[in-house]
This record gives structure tokens, C-alpha cells and sequence, in this order.
């Protein structure tokens, strides 16, 4: 698989998607954007790979949306200019299998945004987040950073436009994990080897869960959990996944 803007490494069990355009800061292109959704597609129904992690490396994640594209569109191309940007945000945020940001450096704007449709987030110490959005006379998308850090602390980001170092970004639940810059990425590809290890289909199901249920009272909550265990449960991969950690326990008291 080959494309324009980005670099993709397929490792055990998971791959690396890794922007490529280095000398913009890894602006997100026409062509980044397009990159991004079919990356997406096409990892997601690669039955070798069970988890994805997407950065931009050690120094920058990504700038935000190209600015000299943006400064010279024409008004009546706006529309299109924001499907494309939606068509690739959907796809990881819908994404069956678990997708892991790694950020080092800055993540500023369409930047900012591609973390937030993320499940995990390992961050540098270098890290910073920010939204300037306003700045420039439009709305950065409020959604993502609202189900992450709830929606007082949203308005704070977005409105004010302020930078997040990485370790805020910790303590108010942006991101999971921050590490030092020569290690980030080590942490991130071992949570990547971690969760391809586990059941894709019971993981497709989870994040089903993890969107759906916080929108709903708690009874049912509580019974689409269940509906959803009881189908897991039925599988024959439970009973081969059981017996094998029963037989690594008995290998070892041996």
C-alpha cells in the first residue's frame, strides 16, 4: 500500500500510520485527507492488523489544516473542503479496531482533532495541544473534546484557544500517557502489541458499547452491556482463550 502524504509500517499485529509532509509540519492536505480515509479502509479490513497507531513522529504531529490551500479556496468550494476533512475524521472515529495517537510535539487545530477521534492517546513531554480555530473566523468541532474532558472544560479550549502542555493534557483526561520524548513511541507500539492480542470482535463490540452507552439511562445501559456479553460469551472463542491461559497457568506451576 502506497500514498502520497503518508507512511505506513506494518509490524506484528499492528500497524503505523505516520504523516509525511515533514516541511509543512504535516499540514493536512487535499491529499492527507483523502490519505487518511483510505488508509483507514484499508486497514481496517486487513485481518493482519488488530490495532492501528497514528503520529507524525518525534518533533511535530501535525500543524492543523494546510493554511495556504485553506487561504486560497473559494467560498463555493467550502462545502467540499468539509466533507473530505468529515469523511476521514468518521472513519477513525468509527474505526472497528483500536486506534492509538502518538504525539510528539504540536497538535494545533485539524491537528488537535484527529487526536480527540482517537481511543488512546500517548503523548511526549513536548507535546501541545491547542484550537485557534476562532482566530481565523471559524469553529473548531466541539464533539470528541466534549466526551473527553466534558463540556465546561471544552468551552475553555476551544474558546479561549490556549496551549495544553502535555502533562495538562494528562491531569484533565486528554490524553492517557505522557512519556519522554525517546520514549513515546516505544509505549505506544507496546499498548499496540498489547491490544492486538486481544479479541478483534469483542474490541468492535466494546467501542460499540463505549459510544453508545454513555447516551443512555443506566437500567439500559446495563442490559445492552449484558445483550452484548451473553453474545460474546456464546462464541467458541471464549472457551479457547480460557483453556490456553489454563494451560500456560499449569506449564508454569510445572
Amino acid at each position: 500500500m502506497t500514498y502520497q502524504t503518508v507512511i505506513i509500517e506494518k509490524k506484528d499485529g499492528y500497524a503505523v500510520v505516520k504523516f509525511n509532509r515533514p516541511h509543512e509540519m504535516n499540514a493536512i492536505s487535499k491529499e492527507m485527507r483523502q490519505d487518511l480515509y483510505t488508509v483507514f479502509i484499508d486497514l481496517e479490513i486487513d485481518p493482519e492488523v488488530k490495532a492501528i497507531i497514528i503520529t507524525g513522529g518525534e518533533y511535530v504531529f501535525s500543524a492543523g489544516m494546510d493554511i495556504k490551500e485553506m487561504s486560497s479556496l473559494p467560498n463555493e468550494e467550502g462545502d467540499e473542503f468539509l466533507k473530505s476533512m468529515m469523511r476521514y475524521l468518521k472513519k477513525i472515529y468509527s474505526c472497528k479496531k483500536p486506534v492509538i495517537a502518538a504525539v510528539g510535539g504540536i497538535a494545533l487545530g485539524g491537528g488537535f482533532n484527529l487526536v480527540t477521534v482517537c481511543d488512546l492517546v500517548v503523548a511526549s513531554e513536548s507535546a501541545i495541544f491547542c484550537h485557534p480555530e476562532l482566530k481565523f473566523g471559524f469553529n473548531p468541532f466541539f464533539y470528541p473534546l466534549s466526551q473527553i474532558v466534558g463540556i465546561t472544560k471544552a468551552k475553555e479550549i476551544v474558546m479561549l484557544g490556549e496551549p495544553i502542555g502535555a502533562n495538562e493534557a494528562l491531569k484533565i483526561g486528554l490524553v492517557n500517557k505522557v512519556e519522554l520524548p525517546e520514549r513515546f513511541m516505544q509505549v505506544a507500539e507496546n499498548i499496540a502489541q498489547t491490544l492486538a492480542k486481544r479479541s478483534p470482535k469483542a474490541f468492535e463490540e466494546l467501542k460499540n458499547l463505549c459510544s453508545i452507552v454513555p447516551r443512555m439511562d443506566k437500567m439500559a445501559a446495563l442490559d445492552i452491556e449484558s445483550s452484548i456479553c451473553a453474545l460474546l460469551f456464546a462464541r467458541d472463542e471464549r472457551k479457547i482463550q480460557m483453556n490456553e491461559m489454563l494451560s500456560e497457568k499449569s506449564r508454569k506451576k510445572k
